[in-house]
């Protein structure tokens, strides 16, 4: 047995990173059949659908397909409502994940089970809720109806209004989660150079957060993007005004398959890029 003290004796930083290398290619040099064959099924699970719409696809009317003017009217309507409720989301959301992340208050932890409950709440149910709220004869809308004529049901804000619902939790989360991470004492430094807080987060906390703002943001705009449920009941399925992607694809479905699967293969290449788009920041491991 080699003592420490012997030459041939493995000490230091280096040694310890090569027994972590080996420790660690041992355990990946193979895979317990117990626990392999449910991986591969669940890999299957998720990708054989995915490849079954690739497969079925209508390539050669794809051009046809989404050359039609409704397409582009809901891809457009779809874009522009997706990047509106993510700017809802960021002017709003961000400072609410600073309030949760850097200030104690009585019930902090209720508003945060609050603010992440769109997360798990069916979203045809957060469309109802938006109803009773800023519907005509809602708990608020009645007063916007009244008071200044504004009516935010089946028209095109209603759908961003309905996506930024479903979305800004997305932002928070992430936006929170960052804010926890980073060092608090940069903006204390700020402060007592005479900052005030608003010039020590406009200053200093957010560019060190930048990261995890345009992470949310993306996050927020991809699932602004794929909403249904809050859509179709708050704001309707008008063509040309509330029919965004999603709705299309639903309508197509009844009528024509192949336009619906064009449609959904639009929907599925922009996930596949902002997948792409997040990769560095929450794919790769440390």
């Amino acid at each position: 047995m080699t003592s420490l003290d012997e030459p041939g004796a493995a000490t230091g930083p280096r040694s310890g990173r090569a027994r972590r290398r080996r420790v660690g290619a041992g355990s990946r040099r193979g895979a317990p059949l117990p626990l392999l064959l449910p991986g591969v099924l669940a890999l299957a699970f998720l990708l054989l659908p995915l490849l079954a719409l690739l497969v079925r696809a209508p390539w050669r009317g794809l051009p046809d397909q989404l050359s039609s003017a409704e397409v582009w009217q809901a891809l457009q309507l779809s874009l522009v409502s997706a990047t509106a409720a993510t700017a809802v989301s960021l002017v709003l959301g961000v400072p609410l994940a600073w309030l949760l992340a850097r200030t104690e208050f009585p019930g902090r932890g209720l508003v945060r089970a609050l603010v992440t409950l769109p997360l798990v709440l069916p979203p045809v149910v957060g469309g109802v809720a938006l109803l009773l709220a800023l519907g005509r004869n809602g708990v608020i809308g009645q007063w916007l109806d009244a008071w200044f004529g504004i009516t935010l049901p089946f028209t095109t804000t209603g759908v961003v209004i309905a996506e930024a619902f479903v979305a800004m939790p997305f932002l928070v989360i992430s936006v929170e989660g960052t804010l926890r991470a980073a060092d608090p004492r940069y903006e204390e430094a700020a402060t007592t150079l005479g900052a005030s807080r608003f010039t020590a987060f406009r200053r200093v906390t957010l560019p060190l957060i930048a990261p995890g703002i345009a992470a949310g943001a993306v996050l927020a705009w991809a699932r602004a993007l794929g909403e249904f449920g809050a859509t179709i009941t708050f704001a309707g399925n008008f063509p040309g005004r509330t029919q965004t992607m999603p709705l299309a694809v639903y309508l197509a479905l009844q009528n024509d398959p192949e336009a619906a699967i064009s449609l959904s293969l639009v929907l599925l290449t922009v996930s596949i890029a902002v997948l792409a788009g997040l990769r560095d920041r929450w794919m790769t491991p440390s």
